[in-house]
């Protein structure tokens, strides 16, 4: 069973919406027992990091989600917080993912970034099966991960970041397939396959 994470901040209905026109079956969930049975964990997130790490721990997930050994993604903040250190709120996170969530700098960068872009795959990995270069996604951050060992794709506002990533079985995105029409599609039923 694939499960979604509720913690009251995430677009958590419209990746369920996307998962019930693929087909796949899930749980919506913010209970530690669910998230440990379940096959597969979707974390997605929309707003900021510290009220998002502060939720975790009043559900009681943020450990449960430190020490889980299931295949995970996290969709926008989700991803974010599947890395070492957010400046977003100076908080330390999950520590999936190497590295410190950095602001874009707004002499240099649009800040948000928001509205849909094709990204550059960095290395081959299976979320991006049966999509090609001019797949578009939405995107809506002020905050970026930088480039690192193990970025499968990277998007360019003013400085190139982590569109995607990938450690054993955890994979993060920036942008939004929910929102992203067919390619967000793509990307969420090859998941939902791994």
């Amino acid at each position: 069973m694939l499960t979604i994470i509720d913690y009251n901040l995430g677009s958590v209905d419209k990746v369920a919406d996307s998962l019930t026109v693929l087909g796949i079956k899930f749980k919506i969930t913010r209970n530690e027992n669910d998230i440990i049975r379940s096959e597969k964990i979707i974390l997605s997130g929309t707003e900021e990091a510290l009220s998002a790490v502060k939720k975790l721990h009043l559900l009681n997930l943020f450990t449960v989600l430190r020490i889980v050994k299931k295949t995970v993604l996290g969709i926008g903040l989700g991803m974010q917080l599947l890395s070492d250190f957010s400046k977003e709120g100076d908080v330390a996170c999950l520590g999936k993912f190497t590295g410190t969530v950095e602001k874009f700098n707004n002499t240099i960068s649009k800040v948000p970034f928001s509205g849909s872009y094709k990204i550059k795959t960095d290395k081959n990995s299976i979320l991006f099966k049966d999509l090609d270069e001019t797949a578009e996604f939405r995107f809506r951050n002020s905050f970026y991960l930088p480039v690192n060992d193990y970025t499968t794709a990277y998007a360019i506002n003013g400085v190139s970041f982590s569109a995607a990533i990938e450690k054993d079985n955890f994979y993060g995105v920036q942008f939004h397939p929910e929102e992203s029409g067919k390619d967000g599609l793509t990307l969420l039923r090859n998941f939902a396959e791994l």
